[in-house]
């Protein structure tokens, strides 16, 4: 495998939870045949969900509260047991997200911390609904003179990549202010005019990570570090087709 490419904590928990296709599967198998703290941290994420899950499994059994029986949210009588369908969308609930929260204690602070990602999904979500104007520079326009401006604001080469392979175009892009600092902000639109973002900054540590997930009512990104720079892609879409797109964009920026 190309040591440049990352199984990150989205995809270690996608194939405990069984999501990946059988490609997907194989790559991961094969990362963690060759490291063994993530297969052990793998190993005790399945025991947690697992715990968790048990903690929950009386309540299956449990009669349906005569309150509840058979009511529908508009007040009309219900097919089935609405009680234990409930009941077992918590336990899934519960079980699904607790590896994702377990890892988050293993996460390096250059690029996980919660304001990072507060700040990344922020700009996205109060500028890509905006129509007349999304950006400060618009790339049909200047985008030389964007990329110029953003890559001297934050001291290192900030070139958006192109996406037409994945159905997107380069909208524009703005600076945004970042916990005292700068941070660029390229937006990219698709024919359906579907907006992500690509939220830029310098990293507050050294090395890289592989790519993270954090979502937010609706709003979802995947996040890393290479290099000097932390890079967050923002979107309102399914995680996998973002996770494609993070791979696109990971390649465009110099990746494998």
């Amino acid at each position: 495998m190309n040591e440049r490419y990352y199984i990150g904590d989205m995809e270690l928990n996608a194939y405990l939870d069984g999501e990946l296709e059988t490609s997907g599967r194989t790559e991961v198998e094969a990362w963690l045949a060759g490291r063994p703290e993530d297969a052990a941290r793998l190993a005790a994420w399945r025991r947690q969900k697992e715990a968790l899950a048990s903690l929950a499994a009386d309540v299956l059994d449990e009669p349906v509260p005569p309150r509840l029986a058979g009511v529908t949210a508009r007040g009309g009588r219900s097919r089935g047991r609405p009680w234990l369908r409930v009941a077992a969308a918590l336990v899934l609930l519960v079980a699904g997200g607790a590896a994702g929260w377990f890892g988050r204690a293993a996460l390096p602070g250059a690029a996980a911390d919660g304001g990072f990602v507060e700040r990344a999904i922020g700009a996205h979500v109060v500028y890509s609904p905006e129509r007349r104007h999304p950006v400060e520079v618009w790339a049909d326009k200047e985008e030389k003179h964007l990329v110029t401006w953003l890559s001297r604001r934050l001291g290192h080469p900030v070139r958006p990549p192109p996406l037409a392979e994945a159905g997107f175009r380069l909208v524009g892009g703005r600076l945004v202010a970042d916990d005292g600092g700068p941070a660029a902000l390229y937006m990219y639109e698709d024919a359906n005019r579907r907006r992500i973002t690509l939220y830029v900054r310098r990293a507050r540590g050294d090395g890289r990570t592989a790519f993270r997930f954090a979502e937010h009512a609706g709003t979802a990104m995947f996040y890393w570090i290479e290099g000097p720079l932390a890079y967050a892609i923002v979107g309102r879409m399914p995680r996998n087709d973002l996770l494609g797109l993070a791979r696109v964009v990971y390649r465009g920026l110099g990746g494998p």
